[in-house]
């Protein structure tokens, strides 16, 4: 693969992105925050300095979610429904470079998101002075660009093979099992019955076990809070891989696709 036309392609997307002026969900995502608060006080004034905090990093997950999964699914339909991906398919680009190109891109975007609407949320942790550990709030924030980015890949995949409604709802859904992976393995062997235990195992090893990647319940609460480095690291290896994985197979459709 050439690094310099995966690199183009990712730099088009950005550009796409925010010719759309997709990037305005950043000032939505002030509004939320102010919204709170300016409300939170009133429903919970003893426990303001834990529930802001962890509907501010909620609120970030929730919004990089929705843009992760409706760009994400749309990125290749997109290009086929336009019939441009002819034009790319004509020029010297291989359908591995596409692929890697937009999932990058897209990435680079949530990065960006993610990025401004933590400096909007430290403002506002800072102006409200609520004690907010601000290393854990960060470690958990990496490891929201790296569970987005670990859907995009979901998101991209799914894509590629069917109608980008289809894959906005099963996007979405792997999303919501990923997070109940290991209470789902422990429903199978609650059971006692072989049958229902086999497929909760096979569900856990096929689905992401997203909570791996979820640090947002625990960040507020400092360090102390968080799983230890070792921990961190495998975790964090987990999502690349399975992130590689799944590019993988987009690719091994994609280049069997006829346009």
């Amino acid at each position: 693969m050439n690094l310099g036309r995966i690199s183009v392609i990712a730099t088009n997307v950005l550009r796409e992105v925010m010719r759309d002026r997709i990037f305005y969900i950043v000032g939505f995502y002030a509004l939320i925050l102010a919204a709170a608060f300016r409300l939170l006080p009133e429903f919970a004034a003893a426990t303001e300095d834990k529930m802001f905090p962890d509907f501010g990093l909620a609120a970030m997950s929730a919004i990089s979610l929705i843009v992760a999964v409706f760009v994400g699914t749309g990125l290749v339909n997109k290009e086929i429904e336009n019939r441009t991906i002819l034009m790319l398919i004509a020029k010297p680009v291989s359908r591995s470079e596409f692929i890697v190109g937009k999932y990058l891109g897209l990435v680079a975007v949530l990065g960006v998101f993610i990025t401004s609407m933590t400096a909007i949320y430290l403002v506002f942790l800072q102006f409200s002075k609520i004690s907010h550990p601000i290393p854990s709030i960060l470690i958990a924030v990496i490891f929201l660009l790296l569970q987005m980015s670990l859907i995009t890949a979901v998101a991209i995949t799914l894509g590629v093979f069917t109608s980008s409604l289809l894959a906005t709802a099963l996007t979405f859904s792997v999303y919501l099992m990923g997070n109940i992976t290991q209470d789902i393995l422990q429903l199978g062997r609650l059971s006692h019955n072989p049958g229902i235990e086999r497929f909760t195992q096979g569900l856990y090893l096929v689905l992401p076990d997203l909570s791996r990647l979820d640090l947002k319940n625990h960040a507020v609460y400092g360090m102390q809070a968080l799983p230890g480095g070792i921990t961190l690291i495998t975790n964090a290896g987990y999502g690349v891989l399975y992130s590689a994985m799944l590019l993988a197979i987009a690719v091994f459709i994609f280049s069997r696709r006829e346009f």
